[in-house]
C-alpha cells in the first residue's frame, strides 16, 4: 500500500516509476550501446551525433545546438566530436554566420557509418522496446515525455 507524499520520500507507486524509468533507460541503452559497438564499431552517442547531423540542414550544426539535442554538456561533445573527427565521421567547419564558431559537418564517411548502422538501431529499439507496448501505450509514453522534457530542461516543473 502506498503511503502520503512527504518531502523526505517517494510513495511506492512513485518510486516504481521512478527506479522503473532509471532501469530501463540503462538496460536499453547499455543494449543498444552494446549492439552498435558489435556490427558498425561505434558507440550510442555517436549514433545519435549522426542521427541528428543526418536529419540537420546540409549535415552541420553548431555544436551548442548539437550538444542540446544530444544531451551532452559542451565539454562532453567536443571530446565526442574529437573521437568522431578523428574516426573522419565528422568534421569542424566554418560557421557561415559566425566567424569564431564551428559547426559540426557529416562526411560522407559518417554517413555511409550512419546508413549501415541504422537498421540495427532500429530493429534494437523495436525488439527491445516497441515490441512491449502497443500504439496506444506509445501514444502515453510520447505525451508523458513531452510533458516532462520541457520542464527537465529548465528546471521548472508542477510544483516550482
Amino acid at each position: 500500500m502506498a503511503t502520503a507524499p512527504t518531502t523526505t520520500t517517494l510513495t511506492e507507486r512513485e518510486l516504481r516509476a521512478w527506479k522503473g524509468l532509471l532501469r530501463t533507460h540503462a538496460l536499453l541503452t547499455k543494449e543498444l550501446d552494446a549492439e552498435l559497438e558489435r556490427g558498425h564499431g561505434i558507440s550510442l552517442s555517436s549514433y545519435e551525433v549522426l542521427l541528428h547531423l543526418s536529419h540537420a540542414e546540409h549535415g552541420r550544426m553548431r555544436m551548442s545546438e548539437l550538444a542540446d539535442s544530444v544531451v551532452l554538456s559542451r565539454s562532453g561533445l567536443t571530446r565526442l566530436v574529437d573521437r568522431l573527427e578523428r574516426e573522419g565521421l565528422i568534421e569542424r567547419c566554418a560557421c557561415p554566420s559566425d566567424a569564431r564558431g564551428f559547426n559540426a559537418c557529416l562526411t560522407d564517411a559518417g554517413r555511409e557509418r550512419f546508413a549501415a548502422a541504422q537498421g540495427t538501431h532500429l530493429e534494437g529499439v523495436r525488439r527491445r522496446f516497441i515490441a512491449y507496448i502497443d500504439g496506444a501505450q506509445q501514444d502515453v509514453l510520447g505525451d508523458v515525455w513531452e510533458r516532462i522534457a520541457p520542464q527537465a530542461a529548465s528546471g521548472e516543473g508542477p510544483c516550482s
